[in-house]
């Protein structure tokens, strides 16, 4: 790897000659801006101001500008005379513990490597140094024109510089939290926590810039003539979500994709919170999901069943009125038949009545013709 920068790291009297490169590099994909209309670059191009020409990279340095616009030389000889330590020396100025340093202040990495065989036994030292005492060193270094803070620490058997930024260049988190006041409920933490562990670790070395890979498949697309991949859909979003109901899926997704559990039959859902009520009985103020649940069921329900006992009620009114007309005419029946009958009778008994009399005027006859 080539060097960017050539000096020594010194503490205390210990000094050792080094040379810096670059830790990361970048693979993003990078544009070119171009005209639309026939696909020509756009370039753009150093003009010297007074000759009105343009100028190339040896002709360019660097120059400072006055508060008057006078332009003031400034060439790399000039930058060697800085009269700070710092010019061409990483100089520790303390050992501090690697907790001590805030992620926020963290900047570019870069390797150390040992410059010459001369370097190789106070390098190995100080590494050696650093991973017993489980610290790390705060150091000042210039580059490019300025003078910095680091920070070095072990990264297997070499030695890392990382850029650190001024404690004043880190800005306060102010305007960025919450301005309510929000209750978080122990039940809730206890979800959280669980989502945590069966997510568990990674592998950082297993991750990789998915974006890169999709935007090469569309640059591949496109050369080769082809349909261009087609986007995914994007999550449905812009929901204030049940935050209890959301964590318990979240942690039932993750042991699935986990193979902990089996893939439930049916999706679960997650309620909007302006459907949920509340009751004073409950702690936290709010239904359970499966209590919210059955409550829906019921009014669900409820309309159905006032509508069956509404039905059952009628047709238990048409049986009684079916039942109340045929014993009437059972009634009527009845005494309709004993009219009938009584008619009878007393028309039999009047036959009878005459017969009789017929006979008793026939006997009287007969004894008058004897006598």
């Amino acid at each position: 790897m080539r060097s960017i920068w050539n000096g020594a790291i010194s503490f205390g009297l210990v000094t050792i000659p080094i040379k810096l490169v670059n830790a990361t590099e970048s693979h993003s994909i990078s544009f070119r801006q171009i005209h639309t209309g026939d696909n020509g670059r756009i370039r753009y191009r150093k003009v010297c101001e007074l000759e009105d020409r343009e100028v190339g990279p040896a002709e360019i340095g660097k120059g400072y500008e006055d508060a008057d616009g006078t332009i003031i030389p400034i060439s790399d000889e000039d930058l060697s005379h800085l009269p700070i330590p710092t010019a061409r020396t990483i100089e520790v100025v303390a050992f501090v513990p690697d907790d001590r340093i805030d992620p926020l202040q963290m900047d570019t990495a870069y390797y150390l490597a040992a410059s010459g065989a001369p370097a190789a036994k106070p390098y190995t030292l100080l590494r050696e140094a650093l991973k017993r005492s489980n610290r790390v060193a705060i150091a000042k270094y210039a580059l490019r024109g300025r003078e910095r803070l680091g920070m070095l620490r072990v990264v297997g058997d070499a030695i890392a510089l990382h850029g650190l930024l001024w404690p004043d260049e880190v800005r306060a988190p102010e305007g960025v939290v919450p301005d309510v006041d929000v209750t978080i409920r122990d039940k809730e933490l206890d979800l959280a926590d669980a989502l945590m562990d069966t997510l568990g670790e990674v592998d950082l070395a297993d991750l990789h810039d998915e974006y890169r890979e999709a935007l090469e498949e569309v640059i591949a697309a496109k050369v080769a003539g082809e349909t261009l991949p087609e986007a995914p859909e994007p999550g449905a979003g812009g929901k204030v979500l049940d935050l209890m109901a959301a964590l318990e899926k979240s942690v039932r997704d993750a042991r699935v994709s986990r193979g902990e559990e089996p893939a439930p039959t049916e999706e679960a859902e997650v309620r909007p919170l302006s459907r949920r009520r509340t009751t004073p009985k409950e702690t936290g103020g709010k239904k359970s999901t499966s209590a919210a649940a059955k409550k829906t069921a019921a009014r669900k329900t409820a309309p159905a069943r006032k509508s069956t006992a509404r039905s059952a009620q009628s047709a238990r009114k048409t049986t009684a009125a079916k039942t109340a007309s045929k014993s009437t005419a059972k009634t009527a029946k009845t005494a309709k038949t004993a009219k009938t009958a009584k008619t009878a009778k007393t028309a039999k008994t009047a036959a009878k009545k005459s017969a009789a009399q017929d006979s008793t005027a026939k006997k009287t006859a007969s004894r008058k013709r004897s006598a």
